[in-house]
């Protein structure tokens, strides 16, 4: 009975406790949509992307470089160049500048070849959890059917987007999948960013169902759980 009536309590507990929706900033920024035009802002590299840098003045200086975790690239003769979140042009400006002491009117083309950059996290209720790589601008629900779509125990109406600002601060919004599926006026999903991460909760019977597991059923005393037959997965 004292089990029973433990069981009982911790549930409504859980109850009250899932209830209440993850935290969500009121100023989570709005990314556009990009266009594919001229007008579009030039890319800008991150961390994991690959540069090819030919130096047809002084090619045995002319190498691939991958953007460090720091943002910096290094080239022969130069210190350590600052590329995450320039674009090309900046860059090859940034290494003219560098050699300009070491090399006569320096010439210098930057190309990005690698965008190791683009990846997002995806964590929770889904099929394949872990990283996906981003093949261009894609939205949560894109980027949950990469990672194997929703599962049986998902909640398609709590889906949690977490961005890191580039000052550090930490940004989250809460997006009901459901119901931009079921009316996609109604759809606010914006395009990923790299390295986002996109959570999807699990329902609150999927949770009600692990708390049992581990925190009723493990606890009661193995002739109990014997005579009830509640260590069977047919009942939790």
């Amino acid at each position: 009975v004292t089990a029973i009536r433990y069981a009982s309590t911790s549930l409504a507990i859980l109850a009250a406790a899932c209830a209440g929706s993850p935290a969500v900033s009121s100023d989570f920024p709005s990314i556009p949509w990009q266009t594919s035009s001229v007008e579009d802002p030039a890319y800008r590299v991150g961390p994991g992307d690959t540069l090819d840098v030919s130096v047809p003045s002084a090619p045995e200086l002319s190498r691939t470089v991958i953007v460090a975790p720091d943002g910096r690239i290094r080239m022969p003769l130069t210190g350590p160049i600052f590329a995450s979140g320039q674009t090309v042009d900046e860059i090859r400006t940034s290494i003219i500048t560098a050699l300009t002491p070491e090399l006569h009117d320096p010439r210098v083309d930057v190309i990005a070849t690698g965008f190791g950059s683009q990846r997002a996290f995806i964590g929770g209720a889904v099929d394949k959890p872990g990283i996906i790589e981003l093949p261009g601008q894609i939205d949560p629900l894109q980027a949950i059917i990469l990672a194997g779509g929703f599962t049986d125990i998902s909640d398609t109406r709590q889906v949690l987007l977490i961005r890191r600002m580039p000052g550090g601060e930490v940004k989250s919004a809460l997006f009901d999948i459901r119901t931009g599926l079921q009316d996609p006026a109604l759809a606010a999903w914006g395009p990923l960013q790299r390295f986002d991460i996109v959570y999807v909760s699990k329902t609150w019977i999927a949770r009600e169902n692990q708390f049992v597991r581990q925190y009723i059923r493990q606890a009661l005393p193995i002739d109990f759980s014997i005579f009830f037959g509640i260590g069977s997965d047919d009942i939790f």
